[in-house]
């Protein structure tokens, strides 16, 4: 993998945001990883599997809205 000559270190400013959305981003790989979970069950879901995903996309929607109240603007991901 080539790195283009342009790289530059993250600003403090850049690292204070992703601190400030780290618990968006925490929840955001939960919901991934249940989501990996459903559709790799052997035979299929199962209603807990399910629930994990159920709770991780609320998780994530409260985490969107703790940072929407704070005043942070927060960047939609087409999903």
């Amino acid at each position: 993998m080539r790195y283009s000559e342009e790289w530059v270190e993250p600003t403090a400013a850049d690292l204070a945001e992703i601190e400030r959305e780290s618990d968006l981003i925490d929840a955001e790989i939960d919901l991934v990883q249940a989501e990996i979970l459903l559709i790799t069950a052997e035979p299929g879901p199962t209603v807990i599997d399910w629930h994990r995903v159920r709770r991780a996309e609320a998780r994530v929607m409260r985490e969107l809205l703790k940072l929407r109240s704070a005043g942070a603007t927060v960047k939609a991901v087409a999903a």
